[in-house]
């Protein structure tokens, strides 16, 4: 892909999800690969509703800022993703409501913070880890994910948000609105009984579909 259609990619996306409410004010960031290894970066500030293809923040493929205005300030969150998800080609950070109020509630399970409430939850999203607060910009966040060695590609940040990695940003983007949704399933459904998907359905899911699963 281009430099440039990646550029307008990551403006219709965000502002997809700004225009739907999955993340508001100039919260939320998006970062992607480019053709030469570098990365594509929302900059800090900005609301996702309204970038500027010109002014996203570029990265060479050793790390440096070399052009586009400063970059979030959660990039070594994304970073850290970059690092232990080798097929890694986007990643989508938000503050989506009902991921930030499952992220909350005293229950949620911080090695299976996302129930496996439906086929797509475990297609797209696979396992989420819970990670602890941490004040926004921390880079011991990046710390935390790369504790994971690997083994997740989507996080909740307690009283903060979900951030999903993806081989592209499409998929990204997907998955982060499948995370979104069945945190809403959960929270709706949350002390009537509800069944999720039990063992041998996630099995079957995870075959036919060849999911990372653990």
């Amino acid at each position: 892909m281009t430099d440039s259609k990646l550029r307008e990619d990551i403006c219709f996306w965000a502002a997809s999800l700004f225009q739907r409410g999955l993340t508001g004010g100039a919260s939320g960031n998006i970062s992607a690969r480019t053709e030469d290894g570098g990365l594509l970066v929302t900059p800090t500030g900005v609301s996702m509703g309204r970038l500027d293809p010109a002014r996203l923040s570029r990265f060479d493929v050793a790390g440096n800022h070399i052009d586009g205005d400063l970059p979030t300030k959660e990039m070594p969150l994304h970073s850290a993703f970059y690092e232990n998800r080798t097929g890694a080609g986007a990643v989508v950070h938000l503050h989506s409501t009902h991921s930030v109020a499952l992220s909350m509630l005293p229950e949620t399970d911080p090695n299976d913070a996302i129930p496996p409430l439906t086929a797509y939850a475990v297609m797209r999203v696979g396992r989420v880890a819970l990670l602890p607060f941490f004040v926004p910009g921390d880079p011991a966040m990046g710390d935390a994910v790369r504790g994971l060695a690997g083994r997740r590609s989507a996080v909740l940040l307690a009283n903060h948000g979900p951030v999903v990695a993806a081989k592209d940003l499409e998929a990204a983007v997907f998955a982060m609105e499948e995370l979104e949704e069945t945190a809403r399933l959960a929270l709706l459904l949350r002390g009537t009984g509800a069944r999720a998907l039990n063992t041998n359905q996630i099995d079957t899911v995870v075959r036919k579909f060849n999911v990372e699963w653990d």
